[in-house]
């Protein structure tokens, strides 16, 4: 497998999602996620949604930052990296743009967003209210057009220069940042502390939501986590973290193998559960793991 195959795994993002913008709720969804997941569409309520915030925040706020530190989201990002681009130069990554043909349609930027799974499109959009002179925003009614499937309607020619044009501009690098935060980073991290997991837990329910997309069916990281708490309890709830974590690695395995495309799991096997195995719950240095067959390195 090349690493131009590697590039953004896909994320089974739901398609169209209403974002609560400027907390990390889970996601309200309104559509079917655009990756062919199976199952109902109606989220049940997850910590932050109809619980007390205000207790909710205070529990967050006694915690360590965990992976929120910037240190730590600096080692996340290049773990994600080797496993999304298989480099640890994650900044390299903000003009990528390939179809990679897992149906997702455009994949780009640094965490993968997709042309066909809504996050692209809520990129492009929120980057164009502030700047809507930039080279992309005339590819909004494409965007909107092709969200959900794999097509390229209204996007060639001219979309992937447009792409690399943009990245060329901090004030998008900046929006690729808010966006990843928003949609990914941001709710992993805290629903990860609700649940009472350390570093090592909030990165693997970061990686995951990243790879399998904030949905609630079998195959979204609200069905996976669903599978995992029906058979390990969670810190929060009294349970061992390492059982926890193995159940969760186990739902997300399963949920990548279920696939018909990039059903590779090495970024569970050779690295997240390495570091599981070795008891390092902090996410301490030095890392190493392999994904792809190919070895990394954090010192």
């Amino acid at each position: 497998m090349t690493r131009l195959v590697l590039f953004g795994a896909p994320l089974a993002i739901v398609a169209s999602i209403v974002l609560n913008h400027g907390d990390s709720e889970a996601p309200t969804v309104v559509g079917q996620a655009a990756t062919g997941a199976t199952g109902g569409t109606t989220a049940t309520p997850r910590p932050g949604q109809g619980s007390d915030e205000a207790a909710d925040a205070e529990r967050i706020a006694s915690v360590p930052p965990g992976l929120a530190a910037p240190a730590m989201k600096e080692t996340a990002s290049r773990l994600v990296s080797s496993a999304e681009a298989s480099t640890l130069d994650w900044r390299s990554r903000y003009g990528a743009i390939d179809d990679i043909g897992d149906g997702t349609g455009y994949t780009a930027g640094i965490i993968g967003f997709c042309s066909g799974t809504g996050d692209m499109l809520h990129l492009v959009e929120s980057y164009t209210k502030g700047h809507p002179d930039n080279p992309l925003a005339r590819f909004l009614p494409a965007l909107r057009k092709v969200d959900g499937s794999d097509s390229h309607e209204g996007l060639d020619p001219g979309f992937t220069d447009a792409w690399h044009q943009a990245a060329g501009e901090p004030a998008f690098r900046e929006a690729q940042d808010r966006t990843r935060d928003e949609l990914y980073f941001d709710p992993a991290v805290r629903l990860a502390k609700l649940d009472g997991l350390g570093t090592l837990g909030q990165f693997v329910y970061y990686d995951a939501m990243v790879l399998h997309g904030p949905g609630v069916e079998a195959d979204g990281f609200y069905g996976i986590r669903d599978a995992a708490t029906a058979s390990a309890d969670t810190v929060a709830e009294g349970g061992d973290e390492k059982a926890y974590l193995n159940a969760f690695l186990d739902a997300s395995r399963s949920a990548i193998k279920a696939r018909k495309v990039q059903r590779d799991t090495t970024r569970i096997d050779t690295a997240q559960r390495v570091f599981l195995r070795a008891g390092n719950l902090g996410l301490e240095k030095p890392l190493v793991w392999r994904v792809y067959g190919e070895t990394f390195r954090l010192d």
